[in-house]
């Protein structure tokens, strides 16, 4: 092992982290600060700059990104014969809040995050765990490169924890989950197409799901049914369904 790596180890004053995220990750992290950004939820961030705070939102997105990349390569290589279709599908249930949640979960994160604690059992407290992991994916990258990140994720994360033909028949209509979440409750459920941002493609579908005329999820896709699921999927998450 490099001394480097020994050094943070065993000697340095961060050691104890640094072991922790050795036994949740597999190896020594390089910049441990992308680490604990990752971590760091907005609720205990600071302004740093223009109103941008030193949370996790940013590598978040960017370890979204990668994630997608790197699932849709292992679908497509796993299932030659499948059509688009399923294996957007079967991505959309892999990088699900409900699933990244629990994956994280699982491997541990609540040991690590920093949030506020009044957060506990809110509405806000529900992609918690799942837009650490993808923020931690995001981390990873910058620090070790996308091959690393790819075997990593393929390897210590994909093959150990997730049993894809598993969720290949598992159901996971959320849009249907929350229309009849509504029935019950006599609420009012509306899926609206809105104008994309600009500079994003022409083709790309930004779909918001409402209640009782609230904002609770949106979905961008470049099919219309797909961003509707993801809307859907994101709403139950807040509504904690």
């Amino acid at each position: 092992m490099p001394i480097l790596r020994v050094y943070k180890l065993y000697f340095s004053p961060n050691r104890k982290y640094v072991k922790a995220l050795k036994n949740l990750l597999g190896f020594v992290p390089g910049n441990l600060s992308l680490y604990r950004l990752a971590f760091r939820h907005k609720s205990v961030a600071q302004n740093v700059k223009k109103g941008v705070k030193n949370s996790n939102e940013r590598l978040e997105f960017l370890g979204d990104a990668i994630l997608g990349c790197v699932v849709a390569e292992v679908l497509f290589k796993l299932y030659p014969y499948e059509d688009e279709g399923f294996l957007t599908e079967l991505r959309s249930k892999i990088v699900s809040r409900v699933n990244l949640n629990q994956l994280a979960r699982k491997l541990g994160f609540e040991q690590l995050i920093e949030y506020d604690s009044r957060m506990v059992g809110s509405t806000r407290q529900g992609s918690l765990l799942g837009d650490a992991f993808e923020a931690l994916v995001g981390a990873v990258y910058l620090d070790k490169g996308y091959d690393f990140t790819k075997n990593f994720l393929v390897n210590h994360i994909i093959k150990s924890h997730i049993d894809i033909h598993k969720l290949e028949q598992t159901e996971s209509n959320f849009k249907s989950k929350l229309i009849e979440w509504c029935q019950r409750h006599s609420k009012d459920v509306s899926f609206d197409l809105v104008e994309n941002k600009e500079g994003e493609s022409p083709k790309l579908f930004t779909i918001q799901a409402s209640i009782d005329g609230e904002v609770l999820g949106v979905g961008k896709e470049f099919n219309k049914k797909n961003a509707e699921k993801l809307a859907a999927e994101k709403a139950c998450e807040a509504l904690s369904i």
